[in-house]
């Protein structure tokens, strides 16, 4: 029986990311992929690479300048099942689909002369061994054996092939969508289409609002770091020291303290660091060390190694100042008051947030989160994430939480109140409500209208050629161009 492929489909629509998405060791994948349920078990559909049986690799397909082995589908196997996902109800023909998929776009990639950056790919090549060497206990010969691979750097060159066939394909389908807008009157013909029966059910939703209070750092302990940081700069100067050993030693920033301090170059098109950091490093001229300058992660000092035009190539050692004991006291006491002062008619929780909250990204909005999801103050309770759903269980509306430990993204301790603000029921889409909600369904329509379009008109123009062996498998794409 032909089993199902049904790629397309989800590749644009699933907004969330599942495991389908870390395909190939492709942490540069911005799309979402949902595999279709079949009665295909988990066992059988790698048994190929578990039974020890041999065959000679071959051909599967060729799409464009592309070619795809019969292998890849099982070293596809092999990245999922490292990255500890169930294969439960995934075929190979799904998997076979996504496939050629990808190499229609690396391949439309290149016919339209997008670029992507070797030194960005590379540099994420070595962030992904040291992950997975991570899972060997540091051992190069496991992970060498796990993959199948002879030697470390043919495991690299096909890591990054991957990683770059992969990145050129994101970077096609953003191409294919970026201009893809709907109107208002676009939103209102998708939402009076919806059948009654058939109009989307939004779960219980919760306005929430936080204060935050930080213990504050001495002046003493500031200067202390910035003192350390300018002897770092003064030694690697002076030649007595290297930047990269100073980073091994002393940096607090676990991601680039293996590499002495390296990070993936900076691209001035493409900002990825914090503006603070931006700043202070596309200042710099090449060989030269900053002074020390603070961000929301600590004090910090770059060295810039090479400009490649656009390209940035630094490294940077972080350093977090330490908090007292006494600080943190401080802190606890401060909120409690602030709680008191609250439930004492003395401020609302709106005008204490404005008036004392550490937290500047919600301080000017009265402590009201925004949904990174949705963009607006609507958590559905359902999708909210475990840790604030297990902080608001239990309140009522307009009532305050008892004072809640958290810490930031350096691992610090800071204190929080959260209270919810407003409460809506479970209930059927309604078009003024749920505007945002029904508009981004919209979008995603049309967006997936357009890789439809364009998928099908580059299947027609592309060279491709599906082995005899492959051609059971039922495409939802006329990949077989009947």
């Amino acid at each position: 029986m032909p089993l199902k492929t049904n790629n397309l489909k989800f590749t644009i629509k699933s907004k969330t990311l599942t495991a389908f998405a870390f395909l190939l060791l492709a942490t540069f994948t911005a799309s979402a992929q949902e595999i279709i349920e079949e009665t295909t078990s988990e066992k059988a559909i790698d048994s190929t690479i578990t039974t020890g049986a041999k065959k000679v690799d071959g051909v599967a397909a060729v799409v464009g300048d592309y070619i795809v082995l019969d292998s890849d589908v099982d070293k596809m196997i092999l990245q999922l099942k490292a990255q500890g996902a169930s294969l439960q109800g995934v075929t190979r023909c799904q998997l076979f689909g996504k496939l050629l998929e990808d190499k229609l776009y690396a391949h439309h990639a290149i016919q339209d002369s997008i670029v992507v950056s070797d030194a960005e790919i590379r540099s994420h090549v070595d962030q992904q061994v040291q992950q997975f060497l991570q899972q060997t206990n540091g051992s190069m010969d496991e992970l060498l054996k796990f993959y199948k691979k002879e030697d470390e750097a043919s495991f690299r060159e096909e890591m990054f092939e991957i990683n770059k066939s992969n990145k050129l394909a994101t970077e096609m389908r953003k191409k294919i969508i970026e201009d893809i807008e709907v109107t208002p009157e676009e939103v209102r013909q998708f939402f009076n289409k919806i059948p009654k029966e058939e109009l989307p059910r939004f779960g219980t939703e919760l306005k929430v609002a936080q204060i935050i209070v930080e213990p504050k750092v001495s002046q003493q302990e500031k200067q202390r770091i910035i003192d350390q940081l300018k002897k770092f700069k003064q030694e690697v100067e002076s030649g007595a020291k290297s930047f990269r050993s100073r980073a091994a030693f002393y940096s607090d920033d676990p991601g680039s303290k293996k590499s002495g301090g390296k990070l993936p170059p900076m691209n001035r098109t493409r900002p990825r660091m914090v503006k603070e950091f931006r700043d202070v490093a596309f200042s710099l001229q090449e060989g030269e060390i900053s002074e020390p300058f603070k961000t929301d992660f600590g004090y910090h000092i770059i060295y810039l190694e090479k400009i490649r035009g656009q390209e940035y190539d630094v490294s940077h050692i972080l350093l977090v100042p330490e908090i007292s004991d006494d600080e943190i006291l401080e802190a606890k006491e401060k909120i409690e008051k602030i709680k008191t002062d609250i439930n004492n008619g003395d401020y609302t929780f709106a005008e204490a947030a404005k008036e004392f909250s550490d937290e500047k990204e919600t301080r000017s909005e009265g402590g009201q989160l925004i949904n990174p999801q949705t963009q607006d103050y609507n958590f559905e309770l359902t999708k909210m994430d475990p840790e604030l759903y297990g902080q608001l269980q239990g309140l009522e509306n307009n009532t305050i939480s008892d004072v809640l430990t958290d810490t930031d993204r350096q691992g610090r301790i800071k204190f929080k109140l959260v209270t919810v603000t407003d409460r809506i029921d479970e209930h059927d889409a309604d078009y003024s409500r749920d505007y945002l909600k029904i508009k981004e369904l919209a979008l995603n329509e049309k967006q997936y209208d357009a890789i439809g379009k364009w998928q099908n008109e580059k299947i027609t123009d592309t060279y491709i050629k599906i082995s005899e062996a492959r051609r059971d498998c039922d495409f939802s794409s006329n990949w077989l161009k009947k």
